[in-house]
């Protein structure tokens, strides 16, 4: 396996975490080019991550050791089979839409079958310190957890890792999307026609309505630029000064997205206390989003307004 053929498959060297460059993509690159050899497209590849994924929750579910370390070994083959699938698509130019929301709906369905395993493990079980069961107050935490909290997590770091590539790229080397015109293309298509494409793709435009909420700067920011800059590109010293307020927060986006949170899952697993990861979630996850999201919208202010009174 050469170098540049690796890195050829990365999406950048700035939005690439170390684990990532080191395990995940040199190992997901053997299973893409065996996927290659056969033939086989990107999104089976998907398909099948979502599978071990979801056996990975399963053995969750139990409390002992042989099922903790089988669940978890699944859970990092899926992973590399999630970086597989990319790297195959980009490596073949099979590069498709389906492909992308497939990709981000395939996390979310391991994650929420392991919170319902976990959940279902510890429901009758006491709390710790206390001579009361968990009940439905473990399910209420995993909610909480999970759709408020991993998902705005997962999804503003997505985005901001977009955003960069953006910036980085250009629109080719980015898959930044926009809601107004994700819902304008859903209103030339026909159910009859284009039913499955229709529901992926009003999913798909929820997800990222959310994402421009929680951006408010950066939507502005992206308002100026689409009238000052229509039709043309945009500065390099624009891109490059973006840049360099972008990249340090990379590092906090990698943590918000799947890697740190395994490692804690695996860690809380193997203790016997996964309850541990819902806080970890709420806690330290929170505070990293928070600082994270601040940082990036006073950037996107700071650029604005220095570029409004240039121009």
């Amino acid at each position: 396996m050469s170098s540049t053929q690796l890195q050829s498959t990365f999406k950048s060297n700035d939005t690439e975490e170390w684990l990532d460059i080191h395990f995940t993509r040199p190992l997901g690159l053997l299973w893409a080019r065996f996927f290659n050899y056969f033939n086989i497209h990107p999104n089976v590849v998907t398909i099948l991550s979502i599978i071990l994924g979801v056996a990975a929750g399963i053995m969750f579910y139990f409390p002992d050791m042989p099922h903790t370390l089988c669940g978890i070994l699944l859970l990092v083959w899926a992973n590399l089979y999630d970086s597989a699938d990319g790297q195959l698509a980009r490596m073949t130019g099979k590069k498709t839409r389906w492909g992308r929301i497939l990709d981000g709906f395939a996390g979310d369905i391991w994650f929420f079958t392991i919170y319902a395993a976990i959940c279902l493990r510890l429901q009758s079980e006491y709390i710790p310190g206390t001579h009361t069961a968990w009940g439905i107050g473990i399910w209420l935490l995993a909610a909480f957890s999970g759709f408020i909290c991993h998902g705005k997590q997962c999804q503003l770091a997505d985005y901001y890792r977009n955003i960069h590539l953006y910036f980085l790229k250009g629109e080719q080397g980015s898959e930044l999307d926009s809601y107004e015109k994700l819902r304008a293309e859903l209103h030339t298509l026909s159910w009859k026609r284009d039913g499955m494409w229709m529901v992926f793709l009003y999913f798909y435009g929820n997800y990222t309505h959310s994402q421009e909420k929680l951006t408010p700067a950066f939507q502005r920011f992206r308002q100026w630029l689409a009238s000052e800059f229509s039709g043309k590109p945009l500065p390099q010293a624009l891109r490059d000064d973006f840049r360099a307020g972008s990249l340090p927060l990379m590092k906090y986006a990698n943590i918000l997205t799947f890697n740190t949170r395994a490692i804690v899952l695996y860690l809380s697993l193997l203790l016997g206390e996964p309850w541990l990861y819902f806080v970890f979630e709420v806690v330290v996850m929170n505070l990293l989003f928070f600082y994270m999201r601040s940082r990036h919208e006073s950037l996107c202010r700071q650029l604005m307004q220095r570029n409004y009174q240039e121009s």
